[in-house]
């Protein structure tokens, strides 16, 4: 996504999903929440807070609410799309233009709870991160190479967690060295574990 784009012009470069993102952005425009650009997506904000987003993806057009699992949820629509990382965010998938049409009344529902529970001060607080234990091979080898040390502090832990789990999960001491040998230029290079599989 380019930078400084619009929310007319994310959905417009949306495909097969704009009919779908105009259609559930039409109900947001009618309550008080505020429309911003936030992580190269539609985000809608109250008091400043964020309470949800809309993003296309390939397979469909989502709804994250950022306190989702506060959310009565009776129709039972939400789900966790990150189990493990997140404990408050919930999202609602659609897979065509007549289901989105067809959910108005509820998506209304859902989004006046939402703001309703913020107004309360509701909310689910993140966790503090875990301290990250770095292994011993992983350790030594970073002990050994300033460079290297340095490089790998100026990932983000999450990334960081994911080099380390990388180096964990082998079992055998030849795959874990292997593993060593992979992540080296890499973390020298600034380049994260799965930079490859995430969008830019």
């Amino acid at each position: 996504m380019k930078k400084g784009m619009s929310v007319e012009e994310y959905i417009d470069t949306s495909g097969q999903w704009a009919d779908s993102l105009n259609m559930l952005r039409a109900v947001l425009l009618k309550t008080d929440l505020q429309e911003v650009i936030k992580w190269g997506a539609p985000c809608y904000t109250l008091d400043g807070k964020n309470i949800l987003g809309i993003v296309a993806f390939k397979a469909h057009v989502a709804i994250w609410f950022h306190q989702g699992a506060l959310l009565r949820d009776e129709q039972k629509k939400l789900i966790n799309a990150q189990k493990g990382v997140t404990k408050a965010q919930r999202q609602w998938r659609f897979d065509s233009l007549e289901e989105v049409e067809s959910e108005l009344s509820i998506i209304s529902e859902y989004v006046e709870e939402a703001m309703a529970n913020h107004r309360a001060g509701k909310q689910i607080r993140p966790q503090r991160e875990k301290e990250l234990l770095i292994s011993e091979e992983l350790r030594h080898t970073l002990d050994l190479d300033l460079e290297l040390k340095i490089a790998f502090k100026e990932f983000t832990k999450f990334k960081q967690r994911e080099f380390v789990e990388y180096i964990d999960t082998a079992r055998r001491l030849e795959t874990k060295q292997s593993r060593l040998e992979k992540i080296i230029p890499m973390i020298k290079a600034g380049i994260g574990l799965n930079d490859k599989y995430r969008k830019s």
